[in-house]
């Protein structure tokens, strides 16, 4: 579908990965005029971990576009520390990055949201959080998606009213170009999934670009899993 003046705004962040290019590519072809945040490609290279680059990046679209409808936080900060070796620095960048991008740009496009009375805000979160990997050097990223799922919620209750949803997707292991876990954890986890084929990313593309439409008004607050039935299990 071509974009037009008309068609709703969405804002991505890291729009250039491996899943959030795959969000990118499903809201374009279902007629939202995209723009990408991401330090390693896209329209406007931000550093996520820079509260005013990203509050900066916003007014941008803003003045660009005038509204922003949709916002999905799919950028991520996937630095690793076991208990023994976590720092205050790696884990602040972990927060920044993973939380604090998302609420600074939630409060920067909300005003305008609520005025319009319409928003879609979608957090990518991560099916850690529910079912940790039998490793120890995950705990600052799964500390970051479980916070961003609480910021949901609570968003989710102040923001209603406004006619914005606020939801998570919690996608479990999606393969990546480059191998971020090692075989045996990858082939544990995909042992405990109900679905046997490993999941892709547009599997998860496909919830969030539901969750970004009008229809989806009476989603909010929620988390949703597409992670092969781990959960279940």
């Amino acid at each position: 579908m071509p974009e037009s003046s008309e068609a709703p705004v969405a804002l991505v962040t890291g729009g250039a990965g491996f899943i959030g290019s795959a969000i990118v590519e499903l809201l374009r072809a279902s007629g939202h005029r995209v723009v990408v945040l991401d330090l390693q490609g896209g329209d406007l290279a931000v550093d996520l971990s820079d509260e005013q680059a990203v509050r900066a990046a916003a007014r941008d679209v803003l003045a660009e576009h005038g509204h922003v409808d949709v916002l999905v936080h799919a950028g991520v900060s996937f630095h690793r520390a076991a208990l023994g070796d976590l720092s205050a620095s790696l884990l602040r960048d972990v927060m920044a990055v993973n939380v604090e991008a998302a609420l600074w740009l939630t409060q920067e496009l909300q005003p305008t949201m609520s005025e319009r009375g319409f928003g879609r805000i979608v957090f990518l979160v991560s099916d850690t959080f529910y079912n940790p990997p039998p490793v120890s050097d995950m705990l600052p990223y799964i500390m970051s998606k479980g916070a961003l799922i609480g910021a949901a919620r609570s968003l989710a209750r102040s923001l209603g009213s406004s006619g914005i949803t606020v939801n998570c997707v919690a996608p479990g292991l999606t393969p990546p170009p480059v191998k971020v876990m090692t075989e045996e954890v990858s082939a544990d986890v995909q042992s405990r999934q109900a679905l046997e084929r490993p999941l892709v990313p547009n599997d998860v593309a496909e919830v969030v670009a539901f969750l970004a439409r009008p229809e989806a008004q009476a989603l909010t607050g929620q988390t949703l899993c597409p992670d092969g039935g781990l959960v279940l299990l």
